[in-house]
């Protein structure tokens, strides 16, 4: 395998990556895809691993947030420990902007195979837009 010297010590190429330069929170992050329909929007986020009573989806000052949690499994025994672990355990959430409009009432969420699917309508906002203001930039 191909080495490198670093601090006086060897290390082997495959490790490089364990590095934390490399390291991303990718296992925090709840994978999402949104789809806007003529009258809805339904967003998708998985959640691998969760079970549905440790989802929580609320909306405040017209964002929607889905909360996931999740308990750390403790699988080792006396014989062995674990030499490296990739699984997420804890608490994560994410937040999406719906609008003022929008209530929990008005939002359909289902919970299959790990995906969370909510259906979330398009209000007719009748709320006119300000007019785009521009900051000046000086020299």
């Amino acid at each position: 395998k191909p080495e490198r010297i670093v601090n006086k010590k060897v290390i082997l190429f495959d490790d490089i990556f364990t590095d934390p330069f490399f390291k991303r929170n990718d296992n925090k992050l709840m994978r999402t895809d949104i789809k806007e329909h003529d009258d809805n929007y339904v967003i998708s986020v998985d959640l691998p691993g969760y079970d549905k009573e440790n989802i929580k989806v609320d909306i405040t000052d017209g964002y929607l947030t889905v909360s996931a949690k999740t308990d750390s499994e403790n699988n080792e025994d006396e014989k062995g420990k674990y030499v490296r672990r990739e699984r997420y355990f804890g608490e994560c959430s994410r937040s999406f902007y719906v609008g003022d409009d929008i209530s929990v009432e008005d939002v359909d969420a289902s919970f299959k195979n790990g995906t969370l699917i909510m259906e979330i309508p398009k209000m007719d906002s009748k709320k006119e837009l300000p007019e785009k203001k521009y900051i000046e930039i000086k020299d």
